[in-house]
């Protein structure tokens, strides 16, 4: 999921689809934003495999994947969403070297406010390059 995760986030939502993703990188009113709508779409498409893996034969495997799609959208929400992004208040300090580094990858990518130049585009994985020198963890 996140080698799929990655291509999306590069060459959708900073692609085609930029006019959805373009105010998550902008400070904004209101709770929610246009990015939304891939958490949407993303659902449907869940649904979809869990419907057709669940009564077409020769399917059950799309199944698997509709299950798939709802993990990686449930972790979405709670660190990207609720952990890096604040959306929903809570005490949270990343103490472990990992999670330092994807929410240091993350800040990253959110100092570029534009379709093109943006770098770490990954989720759950960020390079060692975005692990700050010095840093303990647990």
């Amino acid at each position: 999921m996140e080698g799929v995760a990655w291509f999306t986030h590069k060459y959708i939502m900073h692609g085609f689809l930029w006019a959805w993703h373009e105010d998550h990188h902008h400070p904004h009113k209101g709770f929610f934003e246009k990015n939304d709508y891939f958490a949407v779409v993303f659902a449907v498409f869940s649904i979809a495999f869990f419907a057709l893996g669940s009564f077409v034969p020769g399917l059950e495997v799309l199944f698997w994947i509709g299950l798939g799609v709802l993990a990686y959208g449930i972790f979405y929400f709670i660190f990207h969403d609720v952990i890096v992004h604040r959306r929903v208040r809570i005490k949270f300090v990343a103490r472990s070297r990992y999670m330092k580094r994807i929410m240091r990858a993350h800040y990253v990518h959110h100092k570029v406010h534009t379709k093109g130049g943006a770098e770490a585009f990954g989720f759950l994985y960020a390079p060692k390059k975005y692990e700050k020198k010095g840093s303990p963890g647990l």
